[in-house]
């Protein structure tokens, strides 16, 4: 067992919220802050109160709060604790909560963007073979630091571990990747900006194809790439299977595959295209394990692959353990990039 990857230097997030001496103040609204309201609940943490940025603060009402400012909020409470519950990549924003933690405790309760396992004592253990397993697949240095780094930032909730792992994606393409003549798969395009990031990086590249679920953002992204060669858009969803699905577009960006709610769409598998990428990006919101049970004959050609590593509590280690099961050549990086809370952190495998 190695014991320095579960050796934490504090206590578990839930637990540190749930002894504050400070009363505790939520910091965001929306989906994030109903998933941490809904955990408060089940470990028996009691908030407070609810804050927004000055600008953002119109008194609104949050699930039986009203939504303050934090200079009334420390009017009325004297001093709190900051349980943040939104996320953002936004330098300013950042800047702003970074400024929130030198005034007050300031916490990030991991909560994932899909499923429902929180990272605790209990999750650990369940985990454990299966942690060490892919820390020892981890080919660099860097990686195996981002590893550990995301571990004690997931588990304790402290920002200054994530401050200490972000890094520019710059480094991976120009020496992890090194893009050069690719047949490039971009797989939940958006709205044509990991197309742009590929072309800023790569050294030419052969062909593109690009797959886009989202109706809206499909229309945006068939609107930028009228201005690139040799690229074909694809409406549909990537799963492990060809047919349709349900996909919720309430998020936005984050418009998700669901087999419960919204409209229907087509969906497909990478075996099933009729394309052979030498390069991959997948960003699927929470689809990626699904995507890779449809792609098993398309790694084992190896192409270079970019993959979120963060829409599951679990990602950043099966992933690893999953492609290493079909192709055991691929050399695998662990990158976290400029984000709060630890989201944008990717694997990289060539």
């Amino acid at each position: 067992m190695n014991k320095d990857l579960f050796e934490f230097s504090y206590e578990n997030v839930w637990d540190a919220l749930k002894r504050s001496a400070l009363p505790i103040v939520l910091y965001g609204m929306g989906n994030g802050a109903d998933k941490v309201l809904d955990e408060f609940e089940r470990r028996g943490i009691k908030a407070r109160g609810v804050m927004a940025s000055e600008g953002f603060v119109r008194h609104q009402h949050f699930r039986g709060f009203t939504v303050k400012s934090e200079r009334e909020l420390l009017d009325e409470l004297s001093d709190f604790t900051v349980a943040l519950c939104f996320a953002s990549s936004l330098p300013d924003v950042m800047d702003c909560i970074k400024g929130v933690s030198e005034r007050h405790p300031l916490f990030v309760p991991n909560v994932p963007v899909y499923g429902d396992e929180i990272m605790d004592d209990r999750f650990l253990s369940k985990y454990k073979d299966q942690i060490e397993e892919a820390y020892a697949l981890l080919f660099d240095e860097r990686s195996r630091a981002v590893f550990k780094g995301v571990l004690d930032f997931v588990y304790t909730g402290r920002l200054p571990y994530l401050n200490r792992i972000t890094s520019d994606k710059k480094e991976v393409f120009e020496r992890i990747l090194q893009l050069k003549d690719e047949r490039y798969l971009d797989l939940g395009a958006y709205r044509g900006d990991t197309v742009e990031e590929f072309l800023k990086y790569s050294d030419g590249y052969e062909e593109i194809l690009a797959a886009e679920p989202n109706e809206k953002n499909f229309r945006k992204l068939s609107e930028y790439a009228e201005q690139i060669d040799r690229i074909t858009l694809l409406h549909v969803g990537i799963s492990d299977r060809k047919g349709t699905m349900l996909i919720n577009t309430k998020g936005g960006r984050m418009a998700s595959l669901s087999e419960k709610s919204g409209r229907e769409v087509q969906v497909t598998a990478v075996d099933e295209l009729p394309f052979s990428p030498t390069y991959i990006k997948a960003d699927i919101e929470g689809f990626e394990h699904q995507m890779l049970r449809g792609m098993q004959e398309t790694l084992k050609r190896k192409p270079k692959l970019n993959i979120a590593a963060y829409h599951r509590t679990a990602d950043f280690f099966t992933l690893i353990r999953e492609i290493h099961a079909v192709n055991p050549a691929y050399r695998f990086y662990l990158r976290k990039h400029p984000y709060i809370p630890c989201w944008d952190l990717n694997l990289y495998a060539v």
